[in-house]
């Protein structure tokens, strides 16, 4: 039998904080945003998704000093840049009109500067998506919580109420009505009225796709631990809704509406392409397609620009939210 281990009064009366100490500070815990930022630094595609999405931000807030810096005004015409028998730029590569003045070229037909419209045109596709999606994420959260908590026939017509909107022609009615309201309704007319329209067809129309989603995370923390305790404490519903099971939805609701926004510049792009979107003369990018469909035999660089910017602007959108939503949930890869 081997005899026990001395040890001196120094060491048996160390404490745990000397020990800490030594290692060379205090050691702290990390929250679970930390954590997730963490994972979302190390993945580089989505990094630079989330890059483009801040300087797209950025280009449609300053449009206008952008525009005095290097490009015209979006309704300035520029007939000396076009040629009069074949109504195309006379100058720049594929007769695009790309020069120190025009970094994107110019319009066939009117001359107008392309550089311009594409920023202006990023005010307004971003802005009906941003308020589109928060419509949607305000109407779709509320009700899927309240549907996934109680249960029931509460659960019963929510749900069949998402049936309903997830099966509706949302293009055809969207066509529709934009066609049947004109004038002046609520105070709005002309592309303010158009805006607003678009916004509450987008937003409201697509709840049922981010309803759906929290409905079934609600029936799936409703019966946790810290629920329970909630009701035995006497807690009421609206507390348990909003205090509760709304701070553990956050990730699968910032995550939904990062790639629902992309699907809604599609959808505003679409209206645009259409006819039914924001009228001329203000820019959109569906509304500068449209226009280039005719003539992009002539000139197809009118066409490729608008074009290319609809793609890299869904695709960083669809790039951050998937990086974001791997950080938020590892366990989803």
């Amino acid at each position: 039998m081997t005899a026990p281990i001395e040890v001196s009064g120094s060491e048996a009366e160390a404490q745990p904080e000397a020990v800490l100490a030594g290692m060379g500070g205090k050691v702290e815990g990390r929250s679970l945003g930390q954590i997730a930022w963490m994972r979302l630094r190390r993945d580089k595609v989505a990094m630079s998704g989330g890059a483009l999405v801040i300087l797209l931000i950025l280009m449609a807030i300053f449009a206008p000093l952008l525009t005095s810096w290097f490009g015209h005004p979006t309704g300035e015409f520029h007939q000396d840049m076009i040629d009069p028998n074949l109504q195309r730029p006379l100058h720049g590569p594929w007769h695009s009109g790309i020069s120190g003045k025009f970094p994107l070229g110019v319009e066939p037909t009117n001359g107008r500067d392309i550089f311009s419209r594409i920023v202006y045109g990023a005010r307004i596709s971003l802005l009906i998506a941003f308020l589109a999606t928060l419509l949607s994420v305000v109407i779709g959260s509320t009700l899927g919580i309240v549907a996934g908590y109680f249960g029931g026939w509460v659960d019963t017509v929510i749900a069949r109420a998402m049936d309903v909107f997830l099966a509706f022609p949302l293009l055809l009615f969207a066509i529709a009505l934009a066609g049947v309201v004109q004038g002046k309704v609520f105070g709005l007319s002309g592309n303010g009225l158009r805006i607003g329209l678009l916004i509450f067809i987008i937003g409201f129309f697509n709840w049922a796709y981010i309803g759906r989603i929290i409905r079934g995370q609600t029936l799936s923390l409703r019966e946790r631990e810290f629920v329970d305790a909630a009701r035995s404490m006497g807690a009421r519903a609206p507390y348990i809704l909003f205090r509760e099971l709304l701070p553990n939805l956050v990730a699968p609701i910032l995550v939904y509406s990062t790639l629902l926004i992309p699907t809604n510049i599609l959808f505003e792009a679409a209206l645009s392409y259409l006819g039914v979107g924001v009228n001329e003369p203000t820019p959109t990018w569906g509304g500068m397609l449209a226009q280039a469909v005719p003539i992009y035999s002539v000139d197809p660089w009118f066409m490729i620009v608008p074009g290319v910017a609809i793609f890299i602007t869904v695709l960083a959108f669809n790039l951050f939210g998937d990086g974001l939503r791997d950080a938020l949930d590892p366990r989803a890869r």
